[in-house]
């Protein structure tokens, strides 16, 4: 892999980050639209196998055999550099974003609304022209669900350490399903302060069980997916819109700190103005991104020597 295509991925993990720590938008959907979205869920998916045969091999004196076969299988070209980039965005997005969703609501939801309705056009174009009725159904229906999960009022959550553990396993789950900010769910269970508090102020202890529970979230939910993609993946992909679609209602610029829906009123221009720009900076990254591909098909099919004449 090229120098340029690694500090590619970093940019992809700050993005990625960055958005994991703001309510309403998803890692995934940012992991989808950078194109590197399958190589995560498949290289996760070859990490929960690595983790259950330490368990089942290694630690039973079986050997390391699967474990290793495991490890060397994940895409580490990919998974090191975005990791790298996803540390630093997240922390940066923690101290940063925060207080601009706080002192300006309208005009951050308003660049996030138009992020996340270009990233719409992914999955879209993944399931292909061609939407089967079933298709459309499930997208529907998954739509409803996520217009109805994201209308829901902020509850007020004890953080009590099975509460976090439980809470970090569900949010993971959102990291790697595109659509679902995992930081909202956070924030519909009243621990999105305690988190960011916790990144902020570096409360090791409560970070710690956090990533318990993402560890448990990733090995119940990531081998799901990923057999999903692999065996149903035009229907996964169809209720990932939807599940997108939906989402955006959290992203309405107009709402009270119930999540009821208002009509445009304050900062419209401004508002109409930074959706256009979040929608251009996706469409942006989505031409690179094919463009980039298209280049990387090239190489390939110059270096094939069946290819010349």
């Amino acid at each position: 892999m090229a120098a340029g295509e690694r500090i590619g991925h970093v940019f992809r993990g700050t993005a990625i980050g960055v958005a994991e720590a703001v309510p309403g938008i998803s890692g995934g959907t940012i992991a989808l639209v950078t194109g590197v979205y399958e190589r995560l869920i498949e290289s996760a998916g070859h990490l929960v196998n690595a983790v259950r045969f330490t368990a089942s091999d290694g630690l039973r004196g079986r050997g390391w055999t699967r474990v290793t076969h495991e490890l060397r299988q994940a895409h580490w070209v990919v998974l090191i550099p975005l990791v790298l980039g996803m540390v630093p965005g997240l922390l940066l997005a923690a101290r940063l974003l925060e207080p601009m969703l706080h002192d300006y609501p309208q005009q951050t939801r308003g660049l996030f609304f138009g992020l996340v309705l270009a990233s719409i056009l992914v999955p879209i174009a993944m399931v292909g022209r061609r939407w089967r009725g079933g298709e459309v159904a499930a997208s529907l229906a998954a739509a409803v669900g996520a217009f109805v999960l994201t209308g829901l009022p902020p509850a007020s959550v004890t953080p009590k350490p099975v509460v976090v553990l439980l809470a970090a396993a569900l949010a993971v789950c959102a990291l790697a399903l595109p659509g679902v900010s995992g930081s909202f769910l956070l924030l519909t269970l009243g621990l999105y302060e305690p988190t960011i508090s916790a990144v902020n102020d570096r409360d090791f202890g409560y970070l710690a069980i956090f990533a318990a529970g993402m560890v448990i979230g990733l090995a119940l939910f990531v081998k799901t997916l990923q057999w999903l993609l692999d065996r149903h993946r035009r229907m996964t992909l169809a209720v990932m819109t939807g599940v997108i679609v939906g989402s955006l209602r959290a992203l309405w610029p107009w709402q009270t700190d119930d999540r009821a829906l208002q009509a445009p009123g304050g900062n419209v221009p401004i508002v109409a103005l930074l959706v256009i720009v979040g929608m251009s900076l996706v469409i942006t990254m989505i031409m690179v991104e094919r463009r980039r591909l298209r280049r990387a098909a090239g190489d390939v099919a110059d270096s094939d020597p069946r290819s010349g004449a």
